[in-house]
């Protein structure tokens, strides 16, 4: 997929978005929306902001590890952290295909094959995923319910584990790859993501995944806590518990429903689960979902539009750069 049709991709994502964001206000009644949010305590929004923050570092850390373990270390971290960043620009694409933009970027910059470097978003969304249900593993007990979401992804995981960690399974499908006449000429490709994902779901690098994972995570928890407490909600651990577990399997659930960032599904859960937990009113549980989207989901958009215009500018320049070096040193 080019580069050109996931920025069409992610219009098409914004104009869903607003959509989803006018169906949400109007269910909260536009009237009371406006007063729901004069009650909200604004100077929270830096704190908030800043966790969100921490919630990226933390992942672009994860990324630069794994980067590490599949043998592109040398990438140096300015240039990584903008190629992490600049996956942010897409996290609404459908099913967030947009995030694959990073092993493009990173071919495109250091000549890593697409098939190498894949696996480590199917590591970071598999081992985020796991923190994210340890961290609503809480609510899980306390409310007996969206253990449905915790089974499927937790099924998920583990099948991709233990497949990518048992050789004979893998061999058999290289195999059979081999034997299909669309894919025998593209086998090096697929054995090359096999070997770099079972490297980078071993035991070890799974551990560190998900530790970073639940403290980022925890952090954007964290972050809808002091949401909560900015409507009015006492700051309790029972209510830092089912915040977790109110932002951690919404946004799980928006993801296996693999529409764009989760849209619809996650500030539909976001806001039902907060009137049913906290007994909020449809207003207060609107705005609580409006903010916490616009700090986290849309935050990430606009840091990776950023990012990902300043590493298109320097990608640029250093291909123009390239035969402007040649022509010199041919001339010399």
């Amino acid at each position: 997929m080019t580069l050109e049709k996931l920025r069409g991709r992610l219009l098409i994502s914004l104009v869903l978005g607003l959509v989803v964001i006018v169906v949400l206000m109007a269910y909260g009644d536009f009237a009371q929306i406006g007063q729901a949010a004069a009650i909200f305590q604004w100077t929270l929004i830096p704190f908030i902001l800043g966790l969100t923050l921490v919630n990226y570092l933390l992942r672009f850390v994860k990324w630069h590890f794994y980067l590490h373990v599949i043998g592109a270390g040398d990438t140096p971290v300015s240039d990584s952290f903008l190629m992490f960043f600049s996956g942010l620009s897409m996290v609404v694409t459908p099913g967030k295909l947009g995030e694959w933009l990073k092993s493009y970027l990173l071919k495109e910059s250091r000549g890593i094959p697409f098939g190498r470097s894949a696996p480590i978003i199917v590591a970071e969304r598999l081992t985020d995923a796991v923190a994210m249900l340890c961290l609503a593993s809480g609510g899980f007990l306390m409310t007996q319910s969206g253990w449905q979401v915790a089974v499927s992804v937790l099924g998920l995981a583990a099948f991709m584990v233990v497949a990518s960690q048992y050789k004979p399974l893998t061999d058999l499908l290289l195999a059979l790859g081999e034997r299909l006449p669309l894919l025998s000429s593209r086998m090096h490709h697929v054995r090359e993501f096999l070997d770099s994902a079972q490297t980078l779901l071993r035991p070890r690098n799974l551990a560190v995944g998900i530790g970073l994972g639940f403290i980022s995570w925890g952090a954007e928890s964290a972050a809808f806590f002091l949401i909560l407490l900015g409507m009015g909600l006492q700051a309790t651990p029972l209510i830092l518990t089912q915040a977790a577990f109110i932002l951690n399997t919404s946004t799980l659930a928006g993801s296996l429903v693999m529409l764009p960032g989760g849209l619809g599904v996650a500030e539909g859960g976001i806001t039902g689960l907060s009137q049913l937990l906290f007994g909020m009113s449809a207003d207060r549980a609107v705005v609580s979902t409006l903010l916490i989207r616009f700090c986290t989901l849309w935050f990430a958009v606009a840091l990776g539009l950023v990012a990902l215009t300043v590493f298109s500018r320097k990608l640029s320049r250093a291909r123009d750069l390239g035969p402007a070096l040649v022509e010199t040193v041919a001339v010399d």
